[in-house]
């Protein structure tokens, strides 16, 4: 738990320290959201290579590399000086994360059995998860007003060391299977889904006819159509198909997708109106974040009891629909908007939406799931998650340029926020229908 807590921190800890990096490193406007995209890029895009290293190498032992790699990347983040450097680094982490989150959830699967025992254990990952991310705001705002941005990246080296110890006292080495790499499709769905990313954000300064965002859209779509067929006939496929046999399965990794896209665009377009409309701190930027964060740490502990009794489609559904209408709330934000009278009300119900998504979520994407292919579920459960972050993300930069000729200043940004906030929301709106097609009229789970 404390692993995933910290590689979901980083995801998050950086986003109100954003303005603070921009000026101090000299990013462009485009070029900021890569902070974000290059983490969860090759976190996602290597994290099915990473659940089968665990597979063959023995889980304990890519856990320890995974966290190493992890650390040494943010001693180079903590030291960037560059936007080059900086983003290689953050894609260096992203890899490191994508090496040890699989191992983090196989190894609840494996300890746990199913029933209810294993379905709180995941409610306490997918809680996680959320409370990590929302906390990650206000520390990395905190951290970017009274000390440097810098500083949230340096301390994760002393948390790794503690827990590479920890994993060697207290976790026993899973047995090893035998089997091989597939590299062609981690290559292939890591620069399928980078190109695709690409196109999408240079489309919001150039345009969808310019030669380099139709080049760069196509040659990832031909990079992921590659990548499938490589998995239907690799020996040992980094992502077995049939995982996608069950409708529920599908259904989840989809609707993950497209949520995650929706709610890594929140946390990154509402910093933005905060410190650019309403001038708050960094600091301040975090603590505004605190209602979302209260509400989803408190509905997220609640999972549980609420799952017994609502069933998880229900909730699941329940959790979407506060998500839905907290981002159409905030596609209306004016430029005049106040914290409290605009803000505070539609951050509450994201916030519980967050926290009541997210467990439903991951136990429809790891039902049925037989034990050896265990780790290869939760890295496309994983993998949905980064890089749903990843596109929802570019979809949304895209989105916040349109029909914005003629405004400047603060009218310019409150405008991008508002097309960003309905994207998000169109997102949230179809993973809803996938939960409807596909999840809530399941059939029984294929392993």
């Amino acid at each position: 738990m404390m692993s995933y807590i910290m590689i979901v921190l980083d995801i998050s800890i950086v986003i109100t320290g954003l303005p603070k990096i921009r000026m101090e490193l000299g990013f462009s406007d485009a070029g900021l959201s890569w902070i974000s995209t290059a983490y969860t890029l090759t976190f996602g895009g290597f994290l099915l290579l990473g659940a089968r290293a665990g597979d063959i190498l023995g889980r304990r032992r890519v856990f320890a590399i995974g966290l190493a790699i992890f650390a040494i990347a943010s001693l180079f983040i903590g030291f960037a000086q560059t936007p080059t450097t900086m983003i290689a680094a953050r894609a260096a982490q992203g890899l490191g994360s994508a090496i040890l989150a699989p191992s983090t959830l196989a190894l609840l699967q494996i300890n746990f059995p199913a029933g209810p025992e294993r379905t709180r254990a995941v409610a306490y990952y997918a809680a996680a998860a959320g409370i990590s991310a929302s906390f990650g705001l206000v520390l990395g705002g905190i951290l970017a007003d009274w000390l440097s941005w810098r500083v949230g990246f340096f301390i994760n080296l002393p948390v790794a060391l503690g827990l590479i110890a920890a994993a060697y006292r207290f976790i026993a080495e899973t047995e090893r299977h035998g089997g091989t790499f597939d590299f062609a499709g981690a290559v292939t769905s890591t620069l399928g889904m980078t190109a695709l990313v690409f196109g999408i954000v240079h489309s919001a300064a150039a345009g969808w006819a310019d030669a380099a965002t139709l080049g760069a859209v196509l040659s990832g779509g031909v990079l992921l159509a590659a990548f499938v067929a490589i998995e239907a006939r690799a020996r040992q496929p980094i992502m077995p198909l049939r995982l996608f046999r069950s409708r529920e399965r599908a259904g989840a990794y989809l609707a993950r997708l497209l949520f995650l896209g929706a709610n890594v665009g929140f946390f990154f377009f509402a910093t933005q109106f905060m410190q650019g409309v309403l001038g708050y701190s960094p600091a301040l930027t975090g603590l505004a974040f605190l209602p979302a964060m209260v509400v989803n740490f408190i509905v997220a502990l609640r999972v549980p009891q609420l799952m017994a009794r609502l069933g998880a489609t229900r909730l699941l559904v329940a959790s979407m629909i506060a998500s839905l209408l907290g981002l159409l709330w905030l596609s209306l934000l004016p430029a005049e908007a106040t914290y409290w009278g605009s803000l505070a009300l539609p951050m509450l119900l994201i916030g519980l939406g967050q926290g009541g998504a997210m467990a439903p979520l991951t136990q429809s994407g790891i039902a049925g799931v037989a034990d050896q292919d265990a780790g290869a579920a939760s890295g496309v459960v994983n993998a949905a998650h980064q890089l749903g972050g990843s596109l929802g993300l570019a979809g949304q930069v895209a989105a916040s340029v349109i029909a914005s000729e003629g405004l400047a200043g603060i009218a310019l940004l409150a405008h991008r926020v508002d097309n960003a906030m309905l994207a998000a929301a169109v997102m949230v709106f179809l993973a809803l229908g996938c939960v409807f097609l596909l999840i809530a009229r399941r059939k029984p789970s294929a392993a």
